[in-house]
């Protein structure tokens, strides 16, 4: 059975995305955050290890415990971040 969330934010799209989220910032130890594009795609961008992922409705990206990381705009969008405590696909990435 997949992991289910206990928690998610409202729904954002690219004029009510909140600084907090455009900025660095993470997770609690043990919170797995899930970012779920909804409309359109942003890039999720980590910090150490740096890398980008590409996020659309398609391609939701899992966020580790702790890890630091903020969202970058590429146009129109809607999303949501929903919170797991376990990793919200089960593999654990």
């Amino acid at each position: 059975m997949p992991a289910q969330p206990y928690k998610a934010t409202p729904g954002f799209d690219e004029q009510s995305l909140p600084d907090a989220i455009r900025n660095a910032h993470n997770t609690k130890d043990g919170v797995w955050g899930l970012l779920v594009v909804l409309e359109g795609s942003v890039d999720l961008v980590f910090h150490e290890p740096a890398r980008t992922v590409h996020v659309t409705p398609q391609n939701p990206a899992v966020i580790a415990p702790q890890a630091v990381h903020h969202v970058e705009l590429t146009g129109p969008m809607k999303m949501k971040v929903e919170f797991y405590r376990e990793p919200p696909l089960g593999d654990g990435a």
